[in-house]
């Protein structure tokens, strides 16, 4: 988001402003090319903008080739990000084809992107990127990140996870992993720990201080080590990449919303409604950074004793609740239950048991995530990106630096994809 940039603002008398072209084309920023790592204003993919009615929107991006792979999940962000502007109702997207002229503008900014040796952070282009958020400290939300990444890396993936909670880190301790960050090429190297057949890659300030110790760091100093946790890391391939975002709406909140714009994120809430109306704000906390409040998860739900009743010892429909007002969906009811403090204390999630019932609520929970929430992205069969690297392979004979089966392998760079 440009500094100059602002979201609508609310009347008093509670109304949401009219919205503008401005603020539309600001929360377009923050739809990015999941290949290039450029945004589609910044690439010339957003053809015209209109607002026909109150409430509604109308966006035309254009693609390089037509049935580009990638058609359907920027069409869901464009709708993502501008349907959370305030006074939005309808967001209408329509994808055309770009000419020859504007197709090779974009392929000539590809090129300029694969060469720039110094990327704003190290996080793979093609990973979803998923912030776990709450407005108040003690609603779970570290054992929802860990868990989550748990059951994601039980099918198969590779999961990033950083604890940007710097104060108040305690993912190392739910997870079980211990020992110091080694660097490379002057670079950190996440702790991994190895989940079935997938992988999980950690990075905390609980691996660089003591637990006991406490962290006195103020606002810019927080926001510059988060900020050096994404640039200065070797993250290396990636399906997903979870934060654990520390309570509340500060300085690294703020700070994510600028270096990871394609954030989405997850708020968790207790079913309290104190604990609701806290991590509403958390909500527009997002929408005001432009990033996509992709769902609520409701945690310490009712407790189910061993002989089926049921205690609703935290109340009960804040979730459900919370949903409703920010019009995202409940993506998970995680059941208060005490395996879930003794997998944290033993490093041993509850999702890696399946004998425990919570095991599967998770799983389920990264169901949702992957097919709905944030779904992997596929570009293999794009044309755009085979047409870049026949290009690449070409040029690679004038560059002794690279060669022809380098550049085919995607070893280059980046490449367009839409």
């Amino acid at each position: 988001m440009n500094s100059g940039d602002a979201p609508p603002t609310v009347p008093r008398d509670g109304s949401p402003a009219p919205v503008t072209e401005a603020a539309v084309e600001a929360a377009l920023r923050c739809v990015v090319d999941p290949e290039l790592g450029a945004d589609i204003v910044e690439l010339g993919m957003v053809t015209a903008i209109r607002l026909p009615a109150p409430g509604a929107v109308e966006v035309e991006v254009a693609l390089t080739v037509a049935g580009c792979p990638l058609r359907t999940q920027l069409s869901e962000d464009v709708r993502g990000h501008v349907g959370a502007l305030a006074g939005v109702e309808t967001v209408t997207v329509s994808t055309g084809v770009m000419d020859a002229d504007r197709r090779s503008a974009v392929m000539a900014r590809a090129r300029r992107l694969a060469q720039d040796p110094a990327p704003r952070t190290d996080i793979p282009a093609t990973a979803r990127i998923v912030a776990v958020a709450s407005g108040k400290g003690g609603v779970g939300k570290s054992s929802v990140t860990v868990n989550l990444a748990v059951a994601l890396a039980r099918r198969g993936l590779t999961v990033g996870v950083l604890d940007a909670d710097i104060w108040g880190f305690s993912v190392p301790r739910l997870l079980g992993l211990s020992g110091e960050i080694e660097a490379r090429a002057k670079k950190m190297v996440p702790l991994e720990l190895p989940v079935g057949s997938g992988l999980l890659r950690v990075l905390s300030m609980g691996f660089l201080a003591d637990e006991e110790t406490a962290i006195m760091w103020r606002g810019l100093v927080l926001n510059r080590a988060v900020q050096q946790f994404l640039e200065d890391v070797h993250w290396g391939a990636l399906d997903y990449f979870l934060i654990d975002m520390p309570p509340g709406t500060g300085d690294i909140q703020m700070g994510l919303a600028r270096m990871l714009p394609r954030t989405e994120v997850l708020v968790v809430t207790t079913p309290a409604l104190a604990a609701q109306k806290v991590a509403a704000r958390a909500a527009d906390m997002a929408r005001k950074g432009y990033l996509r409040v992709a769902g609520v998860v409701e945690n310490m739900s009712a407790f189910v004793c061993e002989h089926g009743t049921s205690y609703a010892l935290f109340g009960e429909g804040g979730g459900d609740r919370l949903a409703a007002e920010i019009g995202v969906p409940l993506v998970a009811r995680i059941p208060l239950h005490p395996s879930v403090a003794a997998g944290g204390d033993a490093g041993a999630p509850v999702a890696l048991d399946d004998g425990q019932p919570l095991a599967g609520v998770f799983a389920d929970m990264a169901e949702t995530v992957v097919t709905s929430i944030a779904p992997t992205l596929a570009m293999d069969g794009c044309s755009a990106r085979l047409l870049e690297r026949v290009e690449a392979a070409v040029a690679a004979g004038d560059h002794p630096s690279g060669t022809a089966s380098q550049v085919v392998s995607g070893s280059s760079g980046s490449s367009p994809t839409t």
